[in-house]
């Protein structure tokens, strides 16, 4: 593994000063992407295989830039320091760019914007946009950022605080809540299992996904902001959105 890393990294130096050969190149067509396939829409293992709205994002990129994709299972809090420590060519996983991780690490160009966002019944009149919210029934999972902010922006919301995920989920669909805030991956991931609910199309907070990659391979974070710039232009990146975050029945 370590001498086919390095192949790798000499072969794109190489082409990128002294244009080697195709050739040369189908010697070092391995990336390898690190992922902690737990979080469900975004990366998760269903029937014992790796799905989800990155690796079907990242296998993309891969056919694009005519690299095969080789997968390394990592916890959450490996992933950087992993890519650092060049276990890995690049890192992907719901990693939100921050200033603090850009000290360490390059990131492509934000590729998805996560966030906050409210849930609520389909068929629910009274809440169109987050700004519905103040005086209803609001549940949340307590010790999430959602806690706070709800009721720092929205001071008339009645909040209701649960353990679990699926707790505030199911007040919503019995009508003990008007609406849940929640991260928008876990929303969607709920409304695709589990018709009944709806996202509000206006996201409370945005926060952005990067993909994260070695400061030491800049022309790979350039190829594949160049393969994520020709999904979108080609309709590819459009067709994964709408399958993973489509609310449309």
């Amino acid at each position: 593994m370590p001498f086919r890393r390095h192949l790798l990294i000499a072969g794109l130096a190489g082409f990128a000063a002294f244009g080697f050969t195709a050739s040369a190149l189908a010697q070092n067509n391995v990336l390898t992407v690190a992922t902690d396939a737990t979080f469900p829409p975004m990366e998760f293992v269903e029937n014992g295989k790796r799905t989800g709205f990155d690796v079907e994002l990242v296998e993309a990129i891969g056919k694009t830039l005519g690299r095969k994709i080789e997968w390394v299972d990592i916890d959450f809090k490996g992933l950087v320091p992993g890519l650092v420590s060049k276990r890995f060519d690049m890192a992907v996983s719901a990693i939100y760019i921050t200033d603090e991780r850009k000290k360490v690490v390059d990131f492509t160009i934000p590729y998805y914007a996560g966030g906050l966002v409210a849930m609520v019944k389909e068929g629910n009149a009274a809440i169109k946009t987050p700004a519905d919210l103040n005086g209803k029934k609001v549940s949340v999972q307590v010790g999430t950022k959602s806690v706070g902010y709800v009721k720092e922006r929205y001071p008339q919301v009645q909040l209701v605080e649960v353990e679990k995920n699926q707790e505030m989920f199911n007040l919503v669909d019995i009508g003990r809540s008007d609406a849940a805030v929640t991260g928008k991956p876990a929303a969607y991931q709920y409304v695709r299992t589990r018709p009944g609910l709806r996202v509000l199309d206006e996201q409370l907070t945005t926060e952005e996904y990067g993909m994260a990659i070695r400061k030491d391979t800049p022309e790979l974070t350039k190829a594949v902001n160049g393969a994520i710039e020709k999904l979108k232009a080609d309709g590819t990146y459009a067709q994964i959105v709408k399958k993973w975050f489509s609310t449309a029945k």
